[in-house]
């Protein structure tokens, strides 16, 4: 980079205690995301606590926005703002966003992410591969020398003993179904190259998805730390 999670709720009145340091990095990073966006634009919108407090940020400023959601959790509180969200299912989906704007649980330095935390991967990626401009917004702490594990996946429930038995190293969340019905669980095999471990994964017959994200996808991530936001763009 050069130029230097599951749930969303309310970020807005969300606590009555102080906010913490990461907490406010998050709230900065996200407010400076949201000037990003232009009137009239598509925007796709992520899903996690960064993204709990674009919503608000974005919603404020009144622009006329067509917006796709990656979560139900996202949808219903952006359409609580008062945002225009749009189903992203079937051919009547919008087939082009001008901007996509998440969060990330680890972002490298060559601009390469896990994301999935909050086990809509599958959804995200689709989001961001749709829009001419992923814009990723993170705290400092998000920041890291190399990826390392878990790497989200979503899993086809259909043959899933066989795929779990081709991947190895991978443990099931105790959590509910992705929207589209697909089994949440996390690789946690060590690895050295991204790219080289993004490519066996996508090739496992039985992963729907996983949470690496190429730099290649990424356009910009916003970043702060302290008092301090930086947009570095990513270099391809």
């Amino acid at each position: 980079m050069s130029g230097q999670d599951g749930s969303v709720t309310e970020a807005a009145g969300a606590g009555a205690g102080a906010e913490t340091g990461t907490e406010r990095e998050k709230r900065l990073a996200a407010e400076a995301a949201a000037t990003l966006v232009e009137d009239g634009m598509r925007v796709g919108l992520g899903t996690g606590s960064t993204v709990a407090y674009l919503l608000p940020a974005l919603a404020a400023r009144g622009l006329d926005l067509r917006c796709v959601s990656t979560s139900p959790a996202t949808a219903e509180v952006a359409r609580r703002l008062g945002m225009r969200v749009e189903s992203f299912e079937g051919l009547g989906a919008m087939p082009r966003l001008d901007i996509a704007i998440d969060g990330a649980d680890q972002v490298a330095p060559s601009g390469w992410l896990v994301k999935g935390g909050g086990a809509a991967h599958t959804r995200e990626k689709a989001v961001a591969a749709t829009a001419d401009r992923f814009v990723v917004i993170a705290s400092s702490n998000k920041l890291v020398e190399r990826l390392v594990p878990p790497i989200p996946l979503e899993l086809a429930e259909f043959g899933l003993a066989g795929t779990l038995s081709r991947l190895g190293h991978v443990r099931l969340r105790d959590v509910p179904r992705s929207p589209d019905g697909g089994v949440i669980a996390d690789y946690l095999g060590e690895f050295d190259d991204p790219a080289e471990l993004a490519d066996r994964l996508s090739q496992t017959v039985g992963v729907v998805e996983h949470g690496l994200f190429p730099a290649a996808m990424v356009s910009q991530v916003v970043v702060a730390q302290g008092d301090q936001t930086e947009i570095c763009d990513v270099e391809h």
